[in-house]
């Protein structure tokens, strides 16, 4: 590995970043005790993690989602340590179904106090395939990734802003948070998942957005952004393939999630967290976010690489199934933004 790689996967952020070592993330959670976490996809993965966490701390948790027995099983391991939770099913992108899981936190525990919209999904129908009807004219697309990762996650910030203050004494300055989960993609767009980097970049630009107007409120507003992890979004193939670039931790993005929840500074609010792999979380603060950045990242990567995996996967498709290509395409672009973080990370803090 070259001098440069080492340096973004050791314990020393580049300039203008934090690094955050695992014994930091959880430094502030004793100011979770008592608070209410609202969370949705907490049935595994990255939302189930992240639910027990919040739990060890004294916090209550109400969890949304979809699969209803993975929930009440996150429920039962809570409640099973001493903790207290409850659960209702939820579909994130129906509006009805997200203010009765609000409602629940406030009937059950009085109040809420953190939100974090974690339920996302993959990009499961291609964007790029145009698919016609009996009469040649193209068929409306689906968009099940933007209703997810980006409707279910503008329902539940703009829920938030009300619930927060909810019941909320006055003249006090109580932890009030909302986290957003975001990705790499947030950063720089995967080609061939054009929904899922559009979705994931509106959820850094939400952050983004809110932070100046939420911070008036006493609202803290982060965005965590892992590369890729161990969880149900990844599909079996992809994960035999991605051996060799090293996964997110699950627990290390779990905790950046607390973190950001918890921090006391005011002046972390609208940061974004950023774990590249497998080494630590790296703060980006929000006077990182430099005007530019994106073309910068456009520029320094390299692209003629991207370009070249783009061809020869159209002459892919041609050959094999469509399921492992999606695993191959996917494959090629985690293997892309691996081998070429150095050049990522040089560029996020110019």
């Amino acid at each position: 590995m070259s001098t440069t790689a080492s340096s973004i996967t050791s314990d020393v952020a580049p300039a203008g970043f934090v690094s955050i070592l695992d014994d930091q993330l959880f430094e502030h959670g004793e100011r979770l005790k008592d608070k209410v976490v609202i969370i949705t996809g907490a049935a595994s993965g990255i939302g189930k993690e992240a639910a027990i966490r919040f739990a060890s701390f004294g916090a209550k948790i109400v969890i949304g989602d979809l699969d209803v027995v993975g929930a009440e099983q996150t429920v039962s391991d809570i409640v099973a340590s001493g903790g207290q939770a409850t659960a209702r099913k939820c579909n994130v992108t129906m509006w009805d179904d997200q203010v009765e899981l609000f409602e629940l936190a406030i009937q059950k525990y009085g109040s809420v106090d953190v939100v974090i919209p974690n339920a996302g999904i993959g990009e499961p129908e291609s964007f790029l395939e145009v698919k016609l009807d009996k009469t040649g004219r193209p068929q409306k697309i689906n968009l099940p990734t933007v209703h997810v990762n980006l409707t279910g996650v503008l329902y539940s910030v703009h829920l938030a802003q009300h619930y927060l203050v909810v019941n909320q004494k006055p003249n006090t300055q109580p932890l009030k948070a909302i986290v957003l989960i975001g990705s790499m993609a947030s950063w720089q767009a995967f080609p061939l998942a054009p929904t899922y980097s559009a979705s994931k970049h509106a959820v850094l630009g939400l952050m983004r957005s809110l932070d100046p107007i939420l911070t008036l409120r006493g609202i803290r507003i982060a965005c965590i952004n892992p590369f890729f992890a161990d969880t149900g979004i990844l599909p079996t193939p992809l994960k035999v393939f991605l051996a060799g670039c090293p996964l997110t931790p699950v627990p290390r993005i779990a905790g950046a999630i607390i973190y950001a929840a918890s921090h006391p500074d005011p002046a972390t609010s609208g940061c974004a967290y950023v774990l590249p792999d497998d080494g630590p979380v790296f703060k980006v603060p929000r006077e990182e976010f430099k005007a530019g950045v994106y073309q910068l990242l456009e520029g320094k990567l390299h692209i003629t690489g991207i370009i070249y995996a783009i061809k020869y996967a159209t002459d892919i498709v041609k050959i094999v199934a469509k399921p492992l290509f999606a695993s191959v395409i996917a494959v090629g672009l985690a293997r892309v933004l691996w081998f070429n973080r150095e050049t990522l990370w040089t560029s996020l803090h110019i």
